[in-house]
């Protein structure tokens, strides 16, 4: 792995292992991102998930495992899917959508992959 930034935060409710990320209801906190509109910080990288109240890694800079929710090209921009999971955005013209990075290899429903963790917005 290449992770450049991982900083460890207490859950507000169960993620998974190479989930995508997002904030919690309050400082400290975060949950699994459940949709493209979710402010995205990064991938989960605590083997075996973790249960709300105890702690998880994210990577919020840098190359990681992320599960695919759906079919993405190499170099294509990921975002959310409502299981955490990483698809291509898809946004409607003039509308914005949250990404957490690009894909480094092209891939499928159910692969675990390398993206490279870049979090932003891009506008369709």
């Amino acid at each position: 792995m290449n992770q450049l930034i991982v900083k460890n935060y207490t859950t507000g409710g169960a993620v998974g292992h190479r989930r995508i990320a997002k904030f919690g209801a309050s400082d400290g906190l975060i949950v699994q991102a459940a949709a493209a509109a979710d402010a995205l910080i990064g991938v989960v990288d605590t083997p075996g998930g973790a249960a709300s109240g105890t702690r998880a890694d994210i990577v919020h800079l840098g190359i990681t495992e992320v599960e695919f929710g759906g079919a993405v090209t190499r170099g294509g921009w990921v975002t959310a899917d409502a299981d955490g999971k990483a698809v291509a955005p898809a946004p409607a013209a003039g509308a914005n959508v949250r990404v957490v990075g690009f894909a480094l290899a092209s891939a499928v429903s159910g692969d675990i992959g390398l993206i490279f963790v870049q979090p932003g917005q891009i506008q369709g």
